[in-house]
């Protein structure tokens, strides 16, 4: 699964141009999340259809990149969320987004998207914090 980080710029609509070239493409987004700093902003979007989103946003000249995920399953609950980051963190691992995903009974499902998907989907196993692919 793979999440695609769009730039945008800090402007009324940015987001919506964005939305509707993936509509009008027939691609449904199933996450995002996004951020403005200055100027600049960022959203990270999963959709349904990676190779038609990757097209859309092809030729809408946005510039963007396509970033793989590596999921967690986190209790619900103070501090899970600080492990995890922190468990990456000593890894080495820069984490690039963060998506949640979802819950399931009482934990929530979390995307990363690292430096390193391999080497994080490794420590989240051995750190039995419940990677998925």
């Amino acid at each position: 699964m793979n999440a695609f980080v769009v730039d945008l710029k800090n402007q009324p609509g940015q987001l919506a141009k964005v939305a509707e070239a993936l509509a009008s493409a027939g691609i449904n987004i199933t996450g995002f999340a996004g951020a403005t700093c200055g100027e600049t902003g960022r959203v990270a979007l999963m959709t349904d259809d990676e190779v038609a989103t990757r097209r859309a946003l092809t030729e809408g000249e946005w510039k963007f990149q396509p970033l793989e995920l590596v999921t967690a399953s986190l209790a619900d609950k103070p501090g899970t969320l600080a492990e995890v980051t922190r468990t990456l963190a000593q890894a080495g691992l820069n984490i690039e987004a963060a998506l949640p995903i979802g819950m399931v009974g009482t934990n929530i499902h979390v995307a990363f998207a690292t430096n390193d998907p391999a080497k994080a989907r490794e420590v989240l196993e051995r750190q039995a914090i419940g990677a998925e692919r």
